[in-house]
């Protein structure tokens, strides 16, 4: 008898140990955040905005590799609403995503519970409206992902960490550029840049100390280039990826994306300017600037001209881009190399041809993907999908005129070469919830199969979202190993509002909780789902 009690002892006591290694290694995160209208003026013209807990932009949301979020969202706005996780990989989990596809929205005056993971990534991620225009508005910030301390990173740990958020801005309302919108007009030129919700705003930090710079494209439109007097950047990660260590002057940054630098205080004690201006445009130069403060500052450095790096010239990006390399023997979110998956042998199952194009529908403007122009349906294609609800959506092959509800059907485990086709004079970027890729080409005009000769199949990075030269097309392969109804779309927010957006699903006909977790108990209903 006495043996036995303690053998059960024992075993309480491993299932506690193990239990709380678990709880160690993955953390839950809890947050309430409400979601308001204010006024701010950050062109200096009052005007309504989003707030999150009376914050403009939002709240930075910090966590650590594998943590578990649980963010509680009440919307006190007067239109439905919801966040998406821009870069999340949502690891088995598209019922959190947040886009119209997955989640019904959340009504004024509710509440819904987002729960996900931030498995196995690393890195400088953002968080957005993903409803109406919301995001003209506000309601966006900053996402980041800090490396859990068992595994190290490839650079040594800086000094302070500093999130700048750039990217146009209008005087208008979310609600008047909408009508704009809606009556068949694309979008004006904004009035501003701004940096961190402000046209104006001061970082400080100490001589000889390094720090990291986390800048996010998070504007309507318009891509940005971003420099700091006087200073190097030295980039580390692009969206989840550790790059081999280059150097720059200045950095183009375009809709969406993210980029993480170290930059190391090593002028003479100053202030300095930070600058953020407008390229790719044929319209006057916009600039915003915020201020490098030395703690031990003795006065302004003189004003720094407009403009930088190559100002909008495409070979100069172009080049640029192609200098940000996959870091080979870097740990990313896990222990192994990041070039120990050799993406470049592994066979294709499929080329998706993505070509956008603008286009008069009724004589009102509409933006497409290979010539259709996607069109909300009243319930999202994960709950039809799920609940086996048809007349839904159409799967590639069946897709009916100018516009439909676009679903590009593939299977799980596949292995899929996207084409992004542009050829347009505007500069594009396109973004895929779920997954990260591998940017394997750029090429001027038109792509053709000869054009693979040219792909990097050795240290190509993986980000979320590539820009589209104009004229140009761009390459990228991804792994399909996440089961779910993924958004690929238009990052330029009047274009995927105006239809140029559509979904992949990504399928297993065998049910396992291996590939996928069931439909939330707490998933919010809408449209044909409705009891």
């Amino acid at each position: 008898m006495r043996s036995r009690m303690i053998l059960i002892v024992s075993l309480i006591l491993m299932i506690g140990f193990w239990s709380g290694l678990v709880s160690g290694e993955d953390a839950y995160m809890y947050y309430t955040w409400t979601v308001t209208y204010g006024t701010a003026a950050p062109l200096g013209v009052p005007q309504q905005v989003i707030l999150i807990n009376d914050q403009f932009p939002g709240p930075n949301l910090d966590c650590v590799t594998n943590d578990n979020i649980i963010l509680t969202l009440i919307n006190k706005l007067d239109q439905d609403f919801l966040l998406t996780w821009n870069g999340i990989k949502q690891r088995k989990n598209s019922w959190q995503d947040g886009v119209l596809g997955t989640n019904c929205p959340i009504p004024p005056n509710s509440t819904y519970t987002y729960k996900f993971q931030t498995k196995d990534q690393i890195g400088s991620y953002t968080y957005f409206p993903s409803t109406l225009m919301h995001r003209a508005a506000g309601g966006f910030g900053a996402l980041n992902i800090y490396a859990r301390s068992v595994i190290p990173v490839p650079y040594p740990t800086p000094d302070g960490d500093f999130t700048l958020l750039i990217g146009d801005w209008y005087t208008s309302t979310h609600k008047e550029l909408q009508m704009t919108l809606d009556s068949g007009m694309p979008l004006p030129y904004p009035e501003g840049i701004l940096i961190n919700g402000q046209n104006a705003s001061t970082l400080s930090g100490d001589p000889g100390k390094t720090y990291m710079f986390r800048v996010s494209n998070v504007g309507l439109a318009t891509s940005i280039n971003w420099r700091i007097q006087g200073h190097q950047m030295k980039v580390v990660e692009v969206e989840g990826s550790h790059v081999i260590q280059n150097t720059y002057d200045s950095i183009d940054v375009h809709v969406g994306q993210s980029v993480t630098a170290l930059v190391t205080l090593d002028q003479p004690p100053m202030d300095y300017h930070i600058v953020a201006s407008t390229i790719f445009t044929e319209s006057p130069l916009l600039t915003a600037t915020a201020t490098l403060h030395y703690s031990n500052s003795q006065g302004i450095v003189a004003d720094m001209p407009p403009g930088g790096g190559g100002g909008g010239d495409v070979e100069w990006s172009v080049e640029q881009a192609r200098s940000f390399r996959w870091n080979l023997t870097a740990n990313a979110a896990r222990p192994n190399p990041q070039g120990s998956f050799h993406y470049g042998e592994i066979n294709t199952t499929r080329t998706l041809f993505v070509a956008n194009s603008a286009l008069l529908v009724e004589g009102k403007q509409r933006y497409a993907v290979n010539g259709v122009s996607y069109v909300n349906p009243d319930t999202p294609l994960k709950l039809a999908d799920y609940l086996n609800i048809s007349g839904v959506f159409s799967l590639d092959g069946a897709w009916r005129g100018e516009l439909d509800t676009a679903v590009v059907g593939t299977a799980l485990h596949d292995f899929v070469e996207i084409v992004f086709q542009n050829h347009e004079d505007a500069i594009q970027t396109w973004h895929l919830d779920g997954y990260d890729f591998w940017v394997v080409g750029f090429g001027e005009g038109n792509w053709t199969e000869s054009s693979r000769e040219g792909y990097n199949l050795v240290d190509a990075f993986t980000r979320h979202t590539v820009q589209v030269y104009p004229r140009y097309w761009s390459a990228v392969l991804v792994s399909l190993d996440n089961q779910g109804m993924w958004n690929l779309r238009s990052s330029m927010w009047g274009r995927q509002y105006l239809g140029q957006q559509l979904y992949i699903r990504v399928y297993d006909p065998v049910h396992s909780l291996s590939n996928e977790y069931d439909m939330p108990t707490d998933v919010l209903l809408c449209g044909r789902a409705l009891p």
